[in-house]
């Protein structure tokens, strides 16, 4: 599969229906049109054409990537899962708190209760974060 030319600097941000497309396909890996469309189906009301033509799109964009040899063309994501999601994260943070990682996480455990096992993971790589930070007190 080879995904669609585009350089890094013309890269554009995923709009939510090519994020629930991307979704589907880091979820179940490459896949076909029709596919994609039943899975996205299940939770929202989308015609057949349009799903292919967002993805035709997509691949275009550089989003996905299309493996034509086969009859049915297979669609797969063109960059990595954790790649896309810290470059809109980082976009987020940027945006809309200055940059500040501590401020969305205050910000986020405030308006959404972690579990107690998700506490005990924020705290553990807190922990792991402390001890890999210089001593920078003295």
């Amino acid at each position: 599969m080879k995904p669609e030319s585009q350089s890094s600097s013309e890269r554009s941000e995923p709009t939510k229906a090519e994020l629930d497309i991307l979704t589907v396909l880091w979820k179940h890996g490459p896949s076909t049109v029709r596919f994609v469309h039943e899975q996205l189906n299940t939770f929202k009301e989308v015609n057949y054409t349009t799903t292919l033509k967002q993805m035709q799109l997509m691949a275009e964009k550089g989003l996905l990537s299309r493996d034509e040899s086969q009859m049915k063309h297979i669609y797969g994501v063109a960059e990595e899962e954790q790649k896309t999601k810290s470059y809109l994260l980082d976009r987020f943070v940027n945006h809309l708190y200055d940059g500040s990682a501590g401020n969305l996480v205050m910000q986020l455990l405030d308006t959404k209760k972690a579990s107690k096992d998700e506490l005990k993971a924020i705290r553990a790589l807190l922990d792991k974060l402390d001890e890999e930070e210089p001593n920078t007190q003295q």
